[in-house]
């Protein structure tokens, strides 16, 4: 930092009524690293350019970005500036990636990374001085059997996002559904969040039927939306298709009038860039004049991260790995997400609580938890694997 910024941040403090203390030294930079990979599919152009309704629309460092122009005096007690190490590796090369960040001092790493490859990262990581942060991956297994000490998932997940269904369908006593599942593991892994959460809010799956993507007439049956959606009396479609291309397709082409829900339609998501109230206008217009496109939820997520690492200096006023970790980890977080809730970290899987909205393409239907919907000690824990249910066994 130059003298005239240094100058300038005292001057600034002053007028606050706060004091700069003359024996701290502005500091390096804590770097916050992040990760992404090459070749990954959910960036390939074909991709971001349909604009699926609940997929990335472009690589979320940009989300970190915005963050770090946000943060500037979070650290100006310590002296401390933040930067940003953005790093991409081929598949097999981002364990050793990882740890060469970390080996340079980054004990904070985002990751951009589908889940098979967190899960490998986080647990070659295991152990170490670092704090992974998930703003993607959705499945419940990282929360779940494959949880980490070290990784903490800002992203919601497949739980979350299906009890926010859940709970509007419920509300709206559209309890009759029709389940369309396609072909992919991860689409499994939706259907079986869904399955769950009908179980808790009272729902009935009518029918689950698989579908498949292809032009193949052998395949009819699968791969035709009459033909998926006739002989079935329910009230909406749940479509787990985390592909993307199958649902967009679905609407208007079902056998009777139907809402959809699930990965079209209306989807749980963490950020939408419609929502007008808690100062998210604000943050999603500074998103869209640096980078030309709407936020999505990784790009929120990536934000966060960044907003996370700089609020823990802040309040512990400190630099230290293992005090800005236990902060982190704590029941002092405070973090403003812009979505109304004060957000923390859940102690039994490191899952970020947060309100989930439930949006279209172009507008927010509804905030869950959704009126009504209430916990014992925290409302937002209504959403996703509550403690008595976890299936992780990590200690911290």
């Amino acid at each position: 930092m130059t003298d005239l910024t240094r100058l300038l941040a005292a001057g600034l403090l002053a007028v606050l009524g706060l004091a700069l203390p003359v024996t701290v030294a502005w500091a390096d930079e804590l770097v916050i690293g992040h990760l992404e990979m090459k070749g990954d599919r959910d960036y390939r152009r074909s991709r971001t350019f349909a604009a699926f309704l609940n997929q990335p629309l472009g690589r979320p460092h940009a989300g970190g970005e915005v963050a770090l122009g946000e943060v500037k005096w979070h650290g100006a007690a310590t002296g401390t500036e933040f930067a940003l190490d953005r790093q991409r590796a081929r598949q097999d090369e981002l364990v050793a990636t990882a740890e060469a960040m970390l080996a340079r001092g980054v004990h904070f790493i985002i990751l951009d990374l589908p889940a098979p490859e967190i899960a490998s990262v986080s647990g070659a990581l295991a152990g170490r001085d670092v704090l992974l942060f998930n703003i993607r991956a959705a499945a419940d297994s990282l929360r779940g059997a494959d949880c980490q000490p070290n990784l903490l998932h800002i992203a919601p997940s497949d739980a979350m996002r299906a009890d926010a269904v859940g709970q509007f369908l419920a509300l709206r006593r559209w309890r009759e559904v029709l389940v369309l599942v396609g072909p992919l593991a991860a689409d499994r892994a939706m259907a079986a969040a869904f399955r769950r959460s009908a179980a808790r809010y009272g729902l009935k799956i009518e029918d689950e039927r698989a579908f498949v993507l292809s032009n193949d007439p052998r395949q009819r049956e699968l791969n035709n939306p009459l033909l998926l959606t006739q002989g079935s009396d329910h009230d909406v479609i749940f479509v787990a298709d985390s592909d993307g291309e199958f649902a967009r397709n679905l609407n208007y082409r079902m056998v009777d009038p139907r809402p959809l829900v699930g990965t079209e339609g209306l989807a749980g998501l963490a950020w939408h860039w419609s929502w007008s109230r808690h100062g998210a206008p604000q943050l999603e217009n500074r998103f869209q004049d640096q980078e030309g496109r709407p936020m999505r939820d990784p790009d929120w997520a990536a934000w966060l991260a960044v907003k996370a690492v700089a609020t823990a200096v802040q309040r512990t006023q400190s630099e230290v790995f293992v005090t800005l970790r236990d902060h982190l980890l704590s029941a002092e977080l405070v973090l403003d997400g812009f979505k109304g809730n004060r957000l923390s970290f859940r102690p039994w899987d490191n899952q970020l609580r947060q309100p989930m909205l439930l949006a279209t393409h172009n507008h927010v239907v509804a905030r869950a938890p959704v009126e009504g919907f209430l916990h014992r000690t925290n409302n937002l824990d209504t959403l996703g694997i509550d403690a008595p249910e976890t299936a992780c066994r990590m200690t911290r």
